[in-house]
This record gives structure tokens, C-alpha cells and sequence, in this order.
């Protein structure tokens, strides 16, 4: 079922394609963010299927990580968020999450 749909969306060059675009919009908020920037610094070695965030120290990550455990996040054992970019996943997804993270961000 799974190599129907991907074959049904436009194969492999939409999958790469959709990836991409889901990790840029995370690697764009980030490097616009005041609190969290891309753990890999070069953008030529990032990753399009694993998106990898350093939250700054300021930031309170076991707060934003509690909350967002509570909505189905999980955890990691740094202070960072690691995001499956995947071609089942919504890149309108992508950017709701980041906005979700602003959001926590700014209530905390």
C-alpha cells in the first residue's frame, strides 16, 4: 500500500521533493528562531528525512518537551527536537508544529 501511494504521488522524485520541503521549512524556522537553531551547521550535510533542532540553553526544553510529550512528542536525552520529515508527512503539518513550538515557546 505504501509503494502505491508514493508510486501514485509521483514516485521517487516526489518523495525527495516533499522531504525537502518539509525539512526546509524546519530548518528556516529555526534559523529564523531566537531559541533554536539546526543542529547540523553546514546545510549541504543536513539531513531531508530527519530534522535535528538545538533549543538554546534559555529556553526551558523540559517545559516544551513535557507539553509536547503530552500531545504525542518524544523525547530525547538532549536539549533538542528531532522531527521525521517524511514523505507521509503533511509539509502544512510541519509548519502547524513549528507554530506550536512558537506557541509553548511564548506561554512558558
Amino acid at each position: 500500500n505504501q509503494i502505491r501511494w508514493l508510486n501514485s504521488n509521483g514516485g521517487l522524485a516526489w518523495a525527495t521533493t516533499r522531504c525537502a520541503k518539509s525539512a526546509s521549512i524546519l530548518y528556516s524556522w529555526a534559523e529564523r528562531s531566537e531559541y533554536a537553531a539546526p543542529f547540523v551547521v553546514d546545510a549541504d550535510a543536513r539531513s531531508n528525512a530527519v530534522v535535528t533542532i538545538d533549543l538554546d540553553e534559555r529556553v526551558q526544553a523540559s517545559q516544551i518537551l513535557s507539553i509536547l510529550r503530552a500531545a504525542g512528542y518524544r523525547k530525547l536525552g538532549r536539549n533538542q527536537l528531532r522531527v521525521g520529515v517524511f514523505p507521509s508527512v503533511e509539509p502544512a503539518d510541519v509548519m502547524a508544529f513549528t507554530k506550536c513550538v512558537d506557541y509553548v515557546v511564548e506561554h512558558l
